[in-house]
């Protein structure tokens, strides 16, 4: 890391999400993505950059700017398994 978190252990909370539509009750638990991607996707810029699609992370705006950042198409790595992804989208992970 750089700035104030530099050499120092920092902890990152997990978000609790309880949906409220399904007929049965349960509580997944999310890493805030939204600040640890700005994080990768800035240190990146310019050079190669990888994607794993496999478990499903990101949302479209994401994918979106990872592979507008690498700028040369040959530094762009992308791993999706199926040839597929899902479009995750968590409102209120991102309030």
């Amino acid at each position: 890391l750089t700035g104030c978190g530099k050499g120092e252990v920092v902890y990152i909370p997990r978000i609790p999400i309880k949906p409220s539509d399904v007929p049965f009750g349960f509580e997944r638990l999310q890493f805030p993505v939204k600040l640890a991607f700005t994080f990768t996707i800035n240190k990146s810029q310019g050079k190669c950059t990888g994607l794993l699609l496999d478990p499903m992370c990101f949302s479209h705006g994401q994918l979106y700017v990872a592979c507008s950042r690498g700028g040369d198409p040959k530094n762009l790595y992308i791993y999706c398994p199926n040839g597929k992804t899902k479009n995750i989208v968590y409102p209120q992970a991102l309030k």
